[in-house]
């Protein structure tokens, strides 16, 4: 399964960078985090952040381990998380033009064993569509943020 979602921001790619980077704020930004709790932080820069973030999907409260695997700052960063026989990849990247950013998420997730496998078969139509809403909300909430006037002063 892969699909890829981008938004149109008016702000420059460095505040847009400055939201989507500030892990530890992301449930004051992104609507459907009801909980995070960093678990690694590196010394400098994003990779090797590690985080537990808590969403409610299909009317439960699911929790996922993440981290950052690569990044470059103000371009791309790039996450993994492993759940439920599969792997997850989301690579979030910002092109700016002319004042405008878009803010580009490319999502993977390749099952791992045979049930994984199967349940995707059988199940993976309703994963993409519940992901793809999930995942839209996300780049929405992020475009509101990072627009607001006195929101820089929030982070």
């Amino acid at each position: 399964m892969n699909f890829s979602l981008s938004i149109d921001i008016q702000a420059s790619r460095e505040r847009v960078w400055q939201v989507i980077s500030g892990i530890d704020n992301a449930v004051n930004v992104i609507s459907g985090i009801e909980k995070l709790d960093i678990l690694e932080q590196p010394e400098d820069g994003l990779v090797g952040l590690k985080w537990e973030e808590t969403r409610t999907l299909f009317g439960k409260t699911a929790t996922e381990i993440m981290w950052v695997t690569n990044a470059e700052e103000n371009s791309y960063y790039q996450t993994r998380a492993e759940s439920h026989d599969s792997v997850y990849i989301t690579r979030l990247s910002l092109e700016e033009n002319n004042g405008m950013t878009t803010y580009t998420m490319r999502f993977s997730g390749e099952p791992q064993t045979f049930g994984g496998k199967v349940m995707m078969k059988l199940m993976g139509w309703m994963f993409v569509k519940a992901t793809r809403d999930c995942l839209q909300q996300d780049l929405e909430d992020i475009k509101a943020y990072a627009e607001q006037d006195n929101a820089t002063n929030a982070l």
